[in-house]
This record gives C-alpha cells, structure tokens and sequence, in this order.
C-alpha cells in the first residue's frame, strides 16, 4: 500500500508539484498541511486509483479547478466547470477598481454583463450588501452554475438574466456596469495549448482582434448608465490604447487604464456624460 510521500514522488517526481498535491488534498478531503503532517501514513488502494486518474486527465492538460471543481476568487471558494470560464487572479483587479469608486453604504444598481460562474458579480455583492447587482450571460449552463455559487454563499443581492450583453438591461440603467468579455483573438494559437484548450471558446475568443464584444459593450454603455455613471472593462494586455480610444468615441470622460501586479495593461474604463457636462472626453 502506497503512503501519501511516495504517491506524490510517483506522480510529479521533480519540482513543483503543486497540482498533485491539489489534487490530493481533493481527494483525501484534506488541507495541505495535513498531507505534510501525514506523508508516511498509508493510502487505501481506493483513493489512490482515484488520484491517478485525475492525475491522468491533469497531464493530458484539463485544468486542476474543472477536476476538483472549485477555483478561489477574492475572498470566495467557488463551483466551476467546463461550462464556465476559468476565474483568474488578474481579473480581481477589475473588482478592486469597482469596489474604488462604490461607497461603503452605497445602494446602487450594478451589472455584471457575462458573469460565468458569477465570480465578479458575487465579490460585489458580498462587499457591498446594499447594492443590487444585476448579472448576465447567454449561456443558461453558466447562470446554473452563478446562481449555485450565489446559494452556496447566502448572497441575496444579485438577480441573473440569461442574454447576450444588452437584452437582458432593456429599460433599466445602472450606476456601474463591469464586464470580463472574451477578448482574445480568433486564431491566437494560446487557444489550442493548455488549460485553454477545456475552457468554454466563446467565452474567450472575440474577432479577429480580439475587441468584438468590447465594441459592442462599450458602443452600447451609455444607454444603460445613469449621467455620470462609471463602465469598467478586463481585457487583453496589448489591448489598453484600443479600448481607451473606444470609450472615447463613445463619449466616455475620464478614460484611464489599471495595470495589473505584473505590470499589464488590464482594466480600462471611464465615466458616462453627467447632465449638462462637457461631451469632449478628457
């Protein structure tokens, strides 16, 4: 019978090791610091066989978070699968930039346009319990998956529509619009390699240049924002000069782009035309 140390050697003899370790842990139900406690102790033959496999599918390339399930997001553990696009640590960034310019006590209208596995929209909501927070997406698979993450945590203050961008928001207007749309080039060959390769293509790719439905958010916002309300959008790392000069277009003032911990370009946004204030974007 095989311990926990030798099992991991077994599997990922060299450094790192991390996604054995993970996949462990979810199979043994464990911490981390368990397994470091408990590397000598024995592993039924059951349990094993079950990691191999999953260790398996993870060198044939299926992201760890759709073998276990769950993927950490801000401050919340959250249900994925093969339905949704992946949560990444860059796009807490588009959530910081949010939570910025929302007062603490705030009880204003939010979107998330393309909520997945309602990762954006749930971190808002946790944060800023008087806000009403509307979440979309046209794929009905996702929204199962938002709505259970949303039940999963007890967080009673966001609504999900099924539609592509704008249908769902006809007739309303928000204080703050935030989306993460696919944003990736057609033929970027990133599509064909890795974890990439499991996740959802539509919720990644956008047009030749990878700025389709950045278009179609952005040219649409202002009819969906109150005077002065603020639209914030994730995208690709060369893609900041495009979307600023987008929002401009648009009639957005006070455009201006976040990088990220690594440096890159990755949230733009700007503010809507308050009544009576100057077209011409600063």
């Amino acid at each position: 019978m095989q311990t926990v140390r030798s099992l991991l050697a077994e599997a990922a003899p060299g450094e790192p090791r991390r996604d054995a370790e993970i996949l462990l842990q979810h199979v043994l139900g464990c911490e981390r610091s368990w397994l470091a406690a408990h590397d000598t102790d024995p592993l039924p033959r059951e349990q094993a066989a079950r990691f191999r496999a999953l260790w398996a599918r993870r060198l044939a390339g299926e992201p760890v978070a759709y073998l276990t399930g769950r993927r950490g997001f801000w401050t919340l553990d959250l249900s994925v699968n093969a339905d949704v696009l992946i949560p990444r640590p860059e796009t807490e960034l588009l959530v910081e930039t949010a939570l910025a310019r929302i007062p603490g006590d705030a009880a204003w209208d939010l979107a998330d346009l393309g909520t997945g596995s309602g990762a954006i929209a749930l971190a808002l909501a946790r944060e800023r319990p008087a806000c009403r927070v509307l979440a979309t997406d046209r794929s009905a698979e996702a929204l199962t998956v938002a709505r259970a993450n949303a039940r999963r945590h007890g967080i009673g203050n966001v609504d999900f529509r099924e539609g592509g961008w704008w249908a769902p928001l006809e007739g309303l207007r928000f204080d703050l619009i935030v989306s993460n749309p696919p944003y990736v080039p057609a033929a970027d060959p990133h599509l064909s390699r890795g974890d990439v390769r499991f996740e959802p293509r539509g919720a990644l790719a956008s047009g030749p240049e990878g700025l389709d439905d950045l278009r179609t958010i952005i040219a649409g916002a202002p009819a969906r924002l109150h005077p002065g309300g603020t639209l914030l959008l994730e995208h690709g790392y060369d893609q900041g000069g495009a979307v600023r000069a987008l929002l401009r277009a648009a009639g957005f003032t006070d455009v201006r782009t976040w990088r990220d911990l690594n440096g890159h370009e990755r949230v733009s946004g700007g503010r809507s035309v308050a009544s009576g204030e100057s077209q011409v974007a600063r």
